[in-house]
């Protein structure tokens, strides 16, 4: 069990490892040091249910459509290369204004706002439904793949909790535009490096 639940850890902490709409805002949000706990919550069990119905009902779609999972890392590779080239770009223009801001809504605004960063991605349907749930394929269904799928979900958890409240710990260093930039760069990088990964 101790090899599907840590590939399935592996697995999604390295997907949601990225700094995209959702994460910047929670890493904001940490920084502000406001609704950290519930916006957490709201996003890593948002990934929680796509996550189980990316594992637990890919396997029936790919039975149906065995190129799926294919076309699916062809996709997968073209979008991470074309993320990876806007954060490299993001660096290149140094706009943090809304990353430096530290401004933060009320509750309901700051939850609602969470939930359009996380359901209106269409990466994070990528992430979930296609690359987790392709993944998942490799083990029979049985307990396996349960433990895989959480531990992919347990990673979430363990990300977003991580983010929003170590953001404060970094609040010194991410307040400059040049360290922004520094991590666009690694993190542009590291998405090409996944895309060549996942055609290779």
């Amino acid at each position: 069990m101790i090899g599907p639940v840590s590939t399935g850890f592996a697995t999604g902490f390295a997907l949601i490892l990225a700094i995209g709409a959702q994460n910047a805002f929670v890493l904001r949000q940490g920084l502000a040091r406001q609704h950290v706990f519930w916006l957490c919550l709201l996003c890593a069990t948002s990934d929680a249910v796509l996550i189980a119905a990316g594992v637990f009902g890919f396997g029936i779609i790919v039975e149906q459509a065995p190129m799926l999972p294919q076309i699916m890392a062809w996709g997968g590779a073209a979008f991470l290369s074309v993320y990876g080239a806007m954060r490299l770009w993001a660096a290149y223009q140094g706009d943090y204004k809304m990353q430096l801001a530290g401004q933060s809504a009320g509750l309901w605004a700051t939850l609602a706002t969470g939930a359009a960063f996380t359901w209106l991605n269409p990466h994070v349907y990528l992430d979930t439904l296609g690359l987790i749930g392709a993944i998942s394929t490799q083990y029979d269904m049985n307990v396996d793949r349960y433990v895989f799928g959480i531990g992919a979900v347990l990673s979430s958890y363990v990300f977003f909790f991580s983010l929003g409240y170590g953001a404060r710990l970094l609040a010194p260093i991410m307040q400059s535009v040049r360290a922004w930039r520094i991590l666009d760069v690694l993190i542009g990088l590291v998405m090409w490096a996944l895309a060549i990964k996942l055609i290779s």
